[in-house]
């Protein structure tokens, strides 16, 4: 069932409109002409809207502009007596869903309002996904050193320098790479994601570089790597500190040439990839140790961002809080706990070896185990600290 605005001056076309879809289950809005249906649009959560082009005092096109001006994303559907070719192209250059001419052909116009309301359905899940995506890689905090982080990333996303990301374990690395993505230029281009640590040595070069078909031994058909998914975009190299030397050999080549070549194969194939590099170990210990490649390291790291650990930013524990409280709260379909005081001063003296993805998993626990109002007794009981 859908919820279908009609704006039209003529009385007998709204009254047929409206016992038509009435009759297939839809609800009807009726305005008598363009002033009263931009109100109707500003009041009412419409799935479509039926809107005639000639009226009085406003007519069809200036309600379907001031509807699109108002960024509202409602399908309209343009219907008009004297429909002309001109008249269509115009309305679907405004931003109109589809245009009909009368007389209607009914069974035509309820196929329409059956493809706008799915349209406007998956419009509607796809803004929700973006939205849980884009709060997924939140940067939450006030503290100075997250302000340096995030003012880092500001300055540093626009460019296409090379940036290395150092940090424990939890701290959000990968939000940080994610947010030198979407503020560059290469936004809208892919991000490619690549955990050094979890692909074994002997397929890494497979993984980043891609392999021709008969390469090796499970080689069953030729397959991009990594690098070539990311052109026009950004691949982020997670846990670099943990890439094989000959792996990172192959890397630095392709830092210094910006080509790369498949497994199996000779051929050089040029990309245009802006690459962030991450790691939780102190590099500059692996290179003495022999285990990572100094020039890699100084290729990798024109920009170097430092994320803090949760210990040293204890102060944003209260906004962490606040935030996983309620995402939390809602993913169980439940009202966010109150915090007592006590019980915030209780989170801040925890030692956090996991960092925030310790926190949040701890948040959890305790709106799933507590009460409405979570108090400082309740940390004791339910917090057990890593020693």
């Amino acid at each position: 069932m859908a919820k279908v605005l009609i704006i039209d001056d003529e009385r007998a076309i709204r009254n047929t409109l409206k016992d038509i879809l009435s009759y297939e289950n839809h609800e009807t809005i009726l305005a008598c002409d363009g002033v009263e249906g931009i109100e109707m649009v500003k009041k009412n959560k419409c799935d479509i809207i039926l809107c005639d082009i000639k009226m009085p005092k406003v007519d069809g096109m200036e309600v379907l502009a001031q509807i699109m001006s108002m960024g509202i994303d409602t399908p309209v559907v343009m219907i008009s007596g004297h429909g002309t070719v001109e008249n269509a192209v115009e309305a679907i250059k405004l931003g109109a869903y589809d245009f009909i001419e009368k007389p209607i052909d009914l069974n035509r116009l309820l196929v329409v309002i059956k493809n706008a309301t799915e349209r406007k359905a998956l419009l509607t899940e796809t803004k929700e996904l973006k939205h849980r995506i884009t709060h997924k890689y939140d940067m939450i905090g006030d503290s100075e050193k997250i302000r340096h982080v995030k003012e880092m990333i500001e300055r540093v996303a626009p460019t296409d320098a090379r940036v290395l990301i150092l940090g424990e374990n939890g701290t959000g690395k990968e939000v940080v790479s994610r947010w030198l993505h979407e503020k560059s230029n290469r936004a809208s281009g892919p991000f490619v994601e690549v955990n050094c640590a979890a692909i074994p040595s002997e397929l890494i070069e497979s993984e980043l570089f891609g392999h021709e078909k008969g390469a090796f031994t499970s080689a069953v058909k030729q397959q991009r790597g990594k690098f070539e998914a990311a052109n026009g975009g950004t691949i982020f190299l997670d846990e670099i500190g943990d890439m094989s030397l000959a792996a990172q050999a192959k890397v630095l080549r392709v830092l210094q040439e910006n080509k790369i070549s498949r497994v199996g194969s000779d051929k050089e194939i040029s990309i245009d990839v802006r690459v962030i590099a991450a790691t939780n170990k102190n590099l500059k210990e692996e290179i003495k140790a022999g285990r990572f490649r100094e020039d890699l390291y100084h290729r990798l790291s024109v920009i170097i961002i430092k994320v803090p650990s949760l210990n040293e930013r204890l102060e944003d524990i209260p906004l962490l809080v606040d935030y996983f409280n309620r995402q939390i709260s809602e993913e169980y379909n439940g009202a966010p706990k109150e915090f007592t005081q006590d019980a915030i001063e209780e989170l801040q003296k925890i030692n956090w070896t996991g960092n925030i993805r310790e926190f949040r998993n701890v948040l959890e626990r305790l709106i799933i185990l507590c009460g409405q109002v979570v108090t400082g007794n309740d940390i004791k009981e339910y917090v057990v600290p890593m020693k």
